[in-house]
C-alpha cells in the first residue's frame, strides 16, 4: 500500500507498479481510498454543504474503509492476488490527527484493519506538492486544503498549514509502524526505480532497471 499527501505522486507510482507486476504475470487488484458506494452519497452531500466535522469525517471514512476491506481487500487476498491499496488506514491516522481527533481513538477505530505486508510512504515537501497540483490545474478542494478548520481563508495557505500537520503525523507513523520512505521530489523514473526495488526484494522477484528506463524513457 502507498501513502502520501496530495501531489506526492503515489497514485502514479502505484499505477506503474501495477502494470509492471501484471506484465510479470502476477495477479493484481488495486483499491482506492474513499471509494465505497456505501457512504459515497453521504460523504458527497456533507462535503457539498461543508457540514462535516472532524469526527463525522473520521467516522465516514472508517465506514468506507470497513466496506472496502470486506469486499475489495480480503476477498482478493484470499484468492491469492496482490492487493495494491492507494491509501490505507494510515491516511486516517494522519489526516484525523491533523484535524485534532485523538490519535489513540483513531487507531482503535481502525483496529480491525488487516496489517499490510508492505507500507510505502512517498514523502514530498509542501511546496513541491502544491506546484504539482497547480501545474495540473487542480483546484484545491475545501477539505483537502483543510479549510474546514478555519486556519486560513486562502486555499493555498490553508493547504500548506493542514498538509504540514499531516506531514508531521506521517513522520510519527514512519517510526510507529515502520513505513518504508521513498523521496518523492525526484523524477517519476527515480521514484519508480526505488519503489520497484523495495517490492521486488519483498516478493523475491527480478527487477530490471534497463526495462524501466525503456518503459518510462
Amino acid at each position: 500500500m502507498v501513502e502520501g499527501i496530495d501531489g506526492s505522486g503515489k497514485t502514479t507510482q502505484l499505477g506503474l507498479l501495477a502494470k509492471w507486476l501484471i506484465a510479470a504475470g502476477h495477479p493484481v487488484f488495486v483499491t482506492e481510498w474513499n471509494s465505497s458506494a456505501l457512504v459515497k452519497a453521504a460523504t458527497k452531500t456533507g462535503k457539498k454543504k461543508n457540514a462535516l466535522t472532524p469526527m463525522t469525517f473520521s467516522l465516514l471514512h472508517a465506514t468506507d474503509f470497513a466496506d472496502r476491506l470486506l469486499y475489495n481487500i480480503i476477498p482478493p487476498l484470499k484468492a491469492g492476488m496482490i492487493v495494491l491499496a492507494d491509501r490505507y488506514a494510515y491516511t486516517a491516522f494522519a489526516r484525523d490527527a491533523a484535524r485534532g481527533v485523538d490519535r489513540r481513538w483513531v487507531r482503535e477505530l481502525y483496529s480491525f484493519a488487516v496489517k499490510p505486508d508492505m507500507a510505502v510512504y512517498f514523502r514530498v515537501p509542501i511546496e513541491v506538492s502544491i506546484d504539482r497540483l497547480l501545474a495540473r490545474r487542480v483546484k484545491l478542494k475545501f477539505y483537502e486544503a483543510g479549510m474546514d478548520m478555519g486556519w486560513s481563508a486562502n486555499a493555498t495557505e490553508s493547504f500548506k498549514i493542514f498538509q504540514g500537520k499531516v506531514l508531521d503525523e506521517y513522520d510519527r507513523l514512519v517510526d510507529e509502524f515502520g513505513l518504508s520512505v521513498v523521496p518523492a521530489s525526484g523524477s517519476i523514473t527515480e521514484q519508480q526505480r526505488t519503489f520497484r526495488k523495495l517490492v521486488s526484494q519483498y516478493l523475491e522477484i527480478e527487477n530490471d532497471d534497463e526495462q524501466l528506463d525503456e518503459q518510462l524513457g
